[in-house]
């Protein structure tokens, strides 16, 4: 019993720790970033500006260390070279546009 507490303190902690990233990011260079490079591959996916991926009811981030792992996750596929305080600018965009975890 106290090893599950132990790891669900652990990962509350991960997250709030992603949330202080996100709080000290600066949300309008990822929105620049975001525009610049998400939105066509989003659009062409999803429709109308893409939005939809990031409001979908089945959608895969639920935590902000989540936003930040997919946007990193996209950075790498990608190929898109962001260094990370703009992958955090990114999420922190999109979670202020989007998605509203807590920080």
């Amino acid at each position: 019993m106290l090893k599950i507490i132990f790891l669900l303190f652990c990962l509350l902690s991960l997250n709030a720790g992603a949330n202080v990233l996100l709080a000290k990011a600066d949300m309008a260079a990822g929105k620049a970033l975001h525009e610049k490079n998400c939105i066509a591959c989003h659009a062409s996916s999803y429709g109308s500006d893409g939005s939809a991926i990031y409001t979908r009811e089945n959608r895969k981030v639920n935590t902000s260390k989540g936003l930040i792992a997919q946007v990193r996750a996209c950075n790498t596929n990608l190929g898109l070279k962001w260094f990370e305080d703009e992958e955090l600018n990114v999420a922190a965009y999109l979670n202020q546009t989007y998605y509203k975890f807590d920080h």
